[in-house]
């Protein structure tokens, strides 16, 4: 029997959630406290030594709380493998990182495709995490690779690196999405392995073109921008996931905050730490008072609207890093309710069918494609996030903090 979205969300609401530990975790909880954050790593533990033996290849959405799959890896394909070198490191445990390694190996021909912008995302959590915990040149020239075929998408006209779109096809020509912000640590990472700086400044002067064209007054953005991919000449903002071209995707601005703190981090300029900062104090000011974000921040439905669980666990590690960029523990604190929100009530400890660590992701709201529903990105970033927090010195040797 199916549910309805209101009558998922009172129960979440209404029941508590036991983590992997059976600590009851109650609605009035402000902030996530270690022992919270360990007891969901815990259940995520638990949860992935259960399902991930039996899966082959990368998943991608849930349907009825079970895994689908994407057999080349789509642009969600690094997040799987990522999860399992994140739950390694936590662990210790042989088995996944046996599994981590088969599942880069299956990457392995994306490295040199240059279909789209997704690179970064690719290989960024699966190689370059294994190549920092291992030592193992194989997966740092393989996302050298990967940097090497990213590049190929720059728009030297407009500045620009094309989402969308096979090279040498008109469709999307000029197309930038916001999301690309995330995908520019490959590049930094290969100017760091290399010593080429052609990586690191296409990185740079892509930040600064999305920092000039998508960043409003208020310190929202849209999720895409337009360009004229002959002259360069801006078009203007447009959207895919978002609600509107006005409005502000709460994913896509989530890997913003990320990206550009991200960015300032690699070079030390702090026109991106300030970019991220009113990104940051932006969306902060947007959520609701659970702390998980709504799909979009400007949705007609306001906070009646779905959650994006995943907006929140990107969000959460973007300001994990920029309350140490900034100095600031206000970000800190509200990563931490964050995350306490995303414990509360996002956890899929509720169910015995779930093959996944968070529930109530959206993927494509707009198409109503994926909603209440989880994503691999989702579990990937929380679990992200908890280690960023509990165990700080790790975290950075596996992703380079």
């Amino acid at each position: 029997m199916n549910l309805s979205r209101r009558t998922l969300l009172a129960s979440a609401a209404a029941t508590p959630l036991l983590t992997g530990g059976g600590v009851v975790l109650g609605a009035g909880e402000a902030a996530a406290s270690p022992a919270k954050l360990r007891g969901a790593l815990d259940y995520g533990l638990t949860k992935l030594k259960a399902v991930a033996p039996g899966i082959t290849s990368f998943p991608e959405i849930t349907r009825f709380e079970k895994w689908t799959y994407v057999a080349d890896g789509g642009w969600i394909g690094g997040f799987w493998p990522g999860t399992l070198w994140l739950a390694h490191l936590d662990s210790g445990d042989a088995q996944l990182r046996a599994l981590a390694e088969a599942a880069n190996n299956r990457l392995a021909p994306r490295r040199l495709e240059p279909r789209d912008h997704d690179l970064g995302f690719l290989f960024y959590p699966s190689w370059v995490t294994a190549y920092r915990l291992t030592g193992d040149p194989l997966w740092r020239d393989g996302a050298v690779d990967a940097a090497n075929t990213l590049i190929q998408r720059w728009n030297a006209t407009g500045r620009f690196i094309r989402a969308w779109g096979r090279l040498g096809t008109p469709g999307n020509a000029g197309r930038v999405i916001i999301d690309t912000m995330m995908n520019l640590d490959l590049l930094a990472f290969a100017t760091e392995q290399t010593g080429d700086r052609k990586f690191i400044d296409i990185a740079i002067a892509h930040a600064r073109t999305t920092q000039t064209h998508f960043l409003r007054a208020d310190g929202s953005t849209p999720h895409v921008f337009d360009f004229n991919p002959d002259t360069g000449a801006a078009i203007g903002p447009n959207t895919v996931q978002g609600y509107s071209p006005t409005s502000c995707w709460a994913r896509g601005q989530a890997w913003g905050i990320y990206g550009f703190t991200t960015m300032y981090r690699r070079t030390g300029l702090r026109e991106f730490r300030d970019t991220a900062r009113r990104m940051a104090d932006f969306a902060l000011g947007a959520l609701t008072p659970d702390h998980v974000p709504v799909w979009d921040y400007r949705s007609p439905l306001g906070a009646n609207d779905v959650k994006d669980s995943s907006a929140g666990a990107i969000m959460a590690c973007g300001l994990l890093d920029l309350a140490k960029a900034t100095g600031s523990d206000r970000y800190r604190d509200r990563a931490l309710k964050i995350l306490d929100g995303l414990i509360r009530t996002c956890l899929t400890t509720n169910s015995t069918r779930a093959e996944a660590i968070m529930a109530r992701g959206t993927r494509n709201r707009p198409s109503e494609d994926g909603v209440e529903v989880s994503l691999p990105y989702g579990d990937y970033y929380l679990y992200e996030a908890i280690l960023r927090v509990l165990k700080p010195a790790q975290i950075a040797k596996a992703i380079g903090l």
